[in-house]
């Protein structure tokens, strides 16, 4: 099964050939072409991501991508399209404006190709990242249930697999994402954007032991988490404190979100005894969260960095179980239906 699949919930615009089949051992996926355009140096000036900016680039983005993709996935002779089976897109979470571009131009991909449509929500391509390396990796049978703490700039939650597309939040983020207090304080520092990167960057020259800031909710019961709280006493901190070491807060922040996500995860780990446990998000790029959750789980499943972020790929990963279960539109009309939703929940 050759699935096209479009992500652009962002300011990364991603389009990404897979191929997949079932074997003994699992599902079998190879990664025929995958490409990804950064929009980090027009948003940096803004400190953050602007949806109408986002938007503009992804209109003139994706035909590029297309191209570039159609020159590696040549079409069968005679034939304007390559030979797939499904085009797939990020239908949410996400910033909408950003969103439908991608949606938009799927639909009149899946028209031109009369093929079926299938709404991804971004959120199953992170689960399924743990799982991919370089351009051929395969997703065993056996991994149920399965554990997966998803860090991201918009979110931060535990989620269980009972089964492929069958999702269970253990926990979520009250507040603040683990990402985006990270982007947050990078700000307080006067770090460029994206935060999370510099704050990992200058925190290696720090002492996590130097201030000891708190740890939101990291005893309470439930697996839910909250980072507003450390972020207020970063800002204390900074105005009380003039002459402050920038390398020692940014270590000493960072050291405190990865202890509240290390013991959460433990805690589920404890309670629901999943067979596998894996990490995925942009945040599973940070190397003292990958070094903590290492030691504390040895063998949990870890994304290559190229996979932590925002890419294509996983998300036709996601599609082609969807494809599977027979969870897909037909090309006629159905569709046409499909919405951006920003909020979108697993």
């Amino acid at each position: 099964m050759k699935i096209l699949a479009i992500e652009t919930s962002c300011d990364e615009t991603a389009i990404s050939i897979i191929k997949g089949k079932k074997t003994l051992k699992g599902d079998d996926f190879t990664i025929l072409s995958s490409h990804i355009s950064s929009q980090v140096k027009i948003h940096a000036p803004f400190g953050g991501v602007v949806p109408n900016l986002a938007k503009r680039e992804h209109i003139k983005n994706l035909p590029i991508l297309l191209k570039k993709i159609l020159k590696e996935i040549p079409p069968p002779l005679g034939s304007r399209a390559p030979k797939l089976d499904a085009i797939a897109v990020t239908s949410g979470p996400g910033l909408e404006p950003a969103l439908w571009t991608g949606i938009n131009f799927a639909q009149k991909l899946a028209e031109e190709y009369k093929l079926p449509l299938i709404p991804v929500n971004h959120l199953e391509g992170h689960i399924y990242s743990a799982f991919m390396h370089e351009d051929k990796f395969i997703i065993p049978k056996n991994i149920f249930p399965l554990l997966t703490l998803i860090v991201s700039g918009g979110h931060t939650e535990l989620v269980l697999v009972k089964k492929h597309l069958s999702y269970k939040i253990l926990g979520e983020t009250l507040d603040d994402a683990a990402g985006e207090a990270f982007d947050k304080v990078a700000r307080m520092l006067g770090l460029p954007y994206p935060g999370g990167p510099e704050i990992s960057k200058i925190a290696k020259k720090g002492n996590p032991s130097a201030i000891n800031f708190p740890r939101p909710i990291i005893n309470s019961k439930d697996l839910n988490f909250s980072f507003s709280g450390l972020k207020t006493a970063v800002l204390y901190y900074l105005r009380d404190n003039p002459k402050f070491s920038k390398a020692n807060v940014a270590a000493s922040f960072e050291q405190a979100v990865v202890d509240v996500l290390v013991s959460k995860t433990l805690k589920a780990v404890a309670e629901f005894k999943p067979k596998t446990i894996a990490l995925g998000g942009g945040v599973a790029a940070n190397d003292r969260l990958r070094k903590e959750l290492l030691k504390k789980i040895p063998g949990i499943l870890l994304p290559e960095k190229q996979f932590t972020g925002d890419n294509a790929s996983m998300i036709a990963v996601a599609a082609y179980f969807k494809a599977k279960a027979k969870k897909i539109s037909n090309p006629s009309a159905s569709w046409r239906t499909i919405n951006a939703q920003g909020g979108l929940k697993l």
